[in-house]
């Protein structure tokens, strides 16, 4: 089984869970239950269910931010078992035991996560990087980013901006099966683009096979996704061309390209 496992909940979102270092490198008897952090768990049900059928223990809870379809499962998860729970300072979140900040350091059973603050989807929006990994919850998604309903457009574009300095080679973990619909999304924006082309081609596959299309990497994030390319001069004209007017500065652009996602 490999990990970061992704479970389904309500439409269209992922709980992911992750195994520790610790555990993946000496598990002990064959018997021993795999100990994992639970990310995002806005349904405790479909969690508990695959912890119970492939014999995992929950060792905590990661979370991104506030929303129900991220925090619901929580109460739930620590009913039987004491979890500690971390998630963003000065959130709304039910039984959070370890509250945090930008740049702060955590050690989940050996692994190591450092904290991003990436206000913008809401304001108190976090993401959790380890090297080669990025759980990154609803900032970044595959070839789309998240909602403005709290954070300001300059503030996710900073928060991308963050994002997009790791190595190209990290993995993103978001938490919605967006892909498609923000492919296509992309396709609009930058018609001549041929990396563009090629990825709907095979997310279209793999969604009509009924497949999950995550984890993506920021590689081919620079590449395809137009929240990302705000620098490019294709994706500037394009949102010229939508607001009718001369556009060259990135934030604007980013700005724009948002609103007419939003509305499209």
């Amino acid at each position: 089984m490999n990990f970061p496992i992704a479970i389904p909940a309500f439409s269209d979102n992922y709980i992911w869970l992750i195994a520790a270092d610790s555990t993946a490198k000496d598990r002990g008897p064959a018997s021993a239950p795999r100990k994992v952090a639970i990310v995002d768990p806005g349904d405790a049900k479909p969690v508990i269910r695959f912890l119970a059928e492939h014999v995992m223990e929950p060792v905590a809870i990661l979370v991104t931010h506030h929303h129900y379809d991220h925090i619901d499962g929580i109460e739930a998860l620590c009913r039987h078992t004491r979890l500690p729970v971390y998630g963003p300072r000065n959130s709304p979140i039910p039984a959070l035991t370890h509250p945090l900040a930008d740049d702060d350091q955590i050690s989940i059973d050996g692994l190591q996560f450092r904290i991003i603050a990436t206000p913008g989807h809401t304001l108190d929006h976090i993401t959790y990087y380890t090297p080669g990994m990025l759980f990154c919850g609803d900032t970044l998604f595959a070839a789309g980013c998240g909602r403005l309903f709290e954070g300001s457009p300059l503030q996710m574009h900073e928060s991308l901006n963050r994002l997009n300095e790791l190595p190209a080679d990290t993995r993103i973990y978001c938490t919605h099966e967006y892909t498609l619909k923000n492919l296509e999304f992309a396709v609009e924006v930058e018609p001549d683009n041929p990396a563009i082309a090629t990825r709907l081609a095979e997310v279209r596959r793999l969604r009509k096979e009924n497949r999950i299309t995550i984890p993506t990497t920021l590689a081919d994030e620079r590449r395809t996704n137009p929240f990302l390319r705000c620098h490019e001069a294709a994706v500037m004209a394009a949102a010229g061309r939508f607001a009718g007017k001369a556009v060259s500065d990135a934030a604007e652009t980013f700005k724009i390209i948002r609103f007419w996602k939003d509305s499209w």
